[in-house]
């Protein structure tokens, strides 16, 4: 087993440095000058110079990739020279750090990975996604909260009314679902609700999760902007479990110790409950630690249509402003996130059935 988790954390650090590399050379080849973005058009080109020295930009390119590699690596490489040294051990970058090795004028450290620093407001990188993430996690355990719940009920359903009206309707809604994009739903979703049923709802779809109170004195939890967000956000995952678990509980409503248990003269929902559906949610299990990986990774254009404050808006907004270290930021922020998801339920399949942890 030891030697099955090993073999996938390998895999995934080989997943993510393929990541870094492929991040690093597509910010390198857009068009931008940063020095210019953070100091304006109207810079000397003395400030210039220094900040992209401060930056590493009058280096060669490979030397910039080595240095980028070096920020992001727990385990660092870092030499006691003059301070303006891309190289130099910063404080007010990598503190706190533990010296792990000194020879001479280089040391290596142990320190928490560096993301930089934004280039509009000068921000650290991690602390913009330390205050985003709360926010879209939320949003995604919502919206797959309501997606399985309603997904399972519902599949359920249909796998007893096989061939009904109601199992047609929903196999209808369910492509719907499936073939219809996160961009279009969300503003499909504005629109009809906050707009044209506004009347009806008296519910304000659009703003933050917190809203400042009628005095001024602070903010408090706002919830009712999380259904619109919520619900379009699960309606793709509601598809794919009705469809997973009518399939699966067809499939197991078939089997021999099903017709056993209704012959032992068991009530319908026990056979149901305690039987065929704990033998059905296999598969539902495993497509919901995919699409729980990809939600809470950040659901970009539908936190960007309800201006939700997740990752998925400082991802826009950096687009928008060509903060690169932001967008670089979140793009790997979400790709490690999407490894250690992956690898945690790769672990515990090979728990779960061990023939996983032959492959």
């Amino acid at each position: 087993m030891l030697r099955f988790i090993l073999k996938r954390i390998y895999y995934g650090v080989f997943v993510l440095f393929g990541v870094i590399t492929l991040v690093f050379v597509l910010f390198n080849i857009l068009p931008g000058d940063p020095a210019r973005m953070m100091l304006g058009q109207r810079a000397d080109m003395s400030s210039v110079e220094a900040i992209n020295r401060e930056l590493g930009r009058n280096q060669p390119v490979y030397i910039q990739y080595l240095a980028f590699v070096n920020d992001l690596s727990p385990v660092s490489y870092h030499k006691l020279a003059e301070k303006e040294n891309m190289w130099y051990p910063d404080s007010s970058k990598y503190a706190p750090y533990l010296t792990l090795a000194s020879v001479g004028n280089s040391k290596i450290i142990l320190k928490k990975p560096y993301l930089r620093r934004s280039y509009q407001s000068k921000r650290e990188v991690s602390e913009i996604l330390s205050q985003a993430f709360p926010n879209t996690m939320l949003l995604a355990t919502v919206a797959m909260g309501f997606a399985v719940i309603a997904g399972v009920f519902i599949g359920i359903l249909t796998a007893l009314k096989k061939d009904t009206f109601f199992d047609r309707i929903s196999l209808i809604i369910s492509v719907l679902g499936m073939s219809l994009p996160s961009f279009f739903a969300a503003i499909l979703m504005a629109w009809f609700f906050a707009f044209v049923l506004v009347d009806y709802t008296g519910l304000s779809m659009f703003g933050s999760l917190y809203t400042v109170d009628d005095f001024g004195r602070g903010e408090f939890l706002d919830l009712k902007n999380l259904i619109l967000p919520a619900i379009t956000l699960g309606i793709r995952p509601l598809a794919i479990i009705i469809e997973l678990t009518r399939s699966s509980m067809l499939e197991v409503l078939s089997q021999d110790y099903i017709r056993t248990a209704r012959a032992k003269g068991l009530s319908r929902f026990t056979v149901i409950g305690r039987h065929a559906l704990r033998n059905a949610l296999n598969p539902v299990v495993t497509a919901v630690s995919g699409w729980f990986a990809s939600l809470m990774a950040g659901a970009v254009f539908v936190e960007y249509v309800f201006d939700w404050k997740g990752v998925g808006v400082v991802i826009v907004d950096g687009l928008e402003k060509y903060d690169f270290p932001v967008v670089m930021g979140a793009v790997l922020f979400i790709a490690v996130l999407l490894v250690i998801i992956n690898i945690f339920v790769d672990i515990i399949y090979g728990i779960l059935d061990p023939r996983v942890r032959l492959a």
